[in-house]
């Protein structure tokens, strides 16, 4: 059996995706009984250096549904808008959307996409990829990467996460 680039994509996209909706609310339960502000929680960095929460669940978002988005019009860019003054219910939100709207995708609209070329552009610096490429080489290391820094920062904060939490629900035969 061969894999398709449905395959590769949109089951890790919702897993994750799943799973990080379950953290946000799991974080909204641990708030609302030690009276941590939600909002302030936004602006939490696991180091001086590193981007805040609100940061990392934009780019869940961009890393999966953007990325789809990106292999459709052959293009895929930072994101344009950050959501500064978004709130964590907005997070919420955001983040629920796109697990919908990656829901609807069917196989072959998604498997269509399957060996189009398409670029990565930073400014100046461009990368080019095939779909598959891009997906496995780049959309999806980012995509765990900022998964687990949402997961990591909320750990931080008190919230009692585990390994089955970050997991989410795990496919199985």
């Amino acid at each position: 059996m061969s894999l398709t680039l449905y395959d590769i994509s949109i089951p890790n996209y919702l897993q994750m995706l799943g799973s990080t909706i379950a953290i946000l609310v799991k974080t909204s339960k641990h708030a609302e009984q030690s009276g941590i502000d939600l909002d302030e929680l936004l602006s939490a960095k696991l180091h001086p250096d590193m981007l805040p929460l609100r940061f990392q669940l934009v780019s869940v978002v961009h890393h999966s549904l953007g990325a789809i988005e990106g292999m459709e019009q052959s293009l895929f860019m930072p994101p344009s808008e950050m959501m500064l003054d978004a709130s964590y219910e907005d997070m919420q939100i955001l983040l629920n959307d796109a697990s919908k709207q990656i829901e609807s995708i069917t196989k072959d609209e998604i498997n269509a996409l399957s060996g189009k070329a398409m670029l990565f552009k930073m400014g100046g610096f461009e990368l080019p990829f095939t779909a598959e490429d891009f997906v496995q080489s780049f959309s999806l290391p980012n995509f765990y990467f900022h998964v687990t820094t949402t997961y990591d920062i909320l750990r931080m904060k008190g919230v009692s996460l585990g390994k089955l939490d970050f997991l989410g629900k795990i496919r199985t035969s």
